[in-house]
Order: C-alpha cells, then sequence, then structure tokens
C-alpha cells in the first residue's frame, strides 16, 4: 500500500494537462478581451465615420 501511494504521489503525468489548460484558459482570456475591446473602439469609429457623413 505504501509503494502504491508513493507512486502516486511523485506521478507527474497528469500535471502536464493541467498546466496547458490553465495556459490555454488564459490565452483564451486574453484574446476574448482583445476582440471585445477592438469591438468597442470600432464600433465608436464606425458611429462616428456615419454621423459625420449624414
Amino acid at each position: 500500500m505504501a509503494y502504491l501511494l508513493r507512486t502516486l504521489w511523485s506521478d507527474d503525468g497528469g500535471q502536464d494537462i493541467a498546466e496547458y489548460a490553465v495556459m490555454l484558459a488564459v490565452i483564451l482570456v486574453l484574446i476574448v478581451g482583445t476582440i471585445r475591446l477592438i469591438g468597442t473602439n470600432a464600433n465608436n469609429v464606425f458611429s462616428s465615420a456615419a454621423s459625420s457623413i449624414q
């Protein structure tokens, strides 16, 4: 039983998957935030251009 617990404790194979999942989540948050920021700014620019044309 002690050998099994030591083996499970020292096995770090699943740790890589968790690290990649956290890294992917951070990247997705940055991408979504950037897209929302660009979308808001683009909307303001197009609204200004449309109002100046009229």
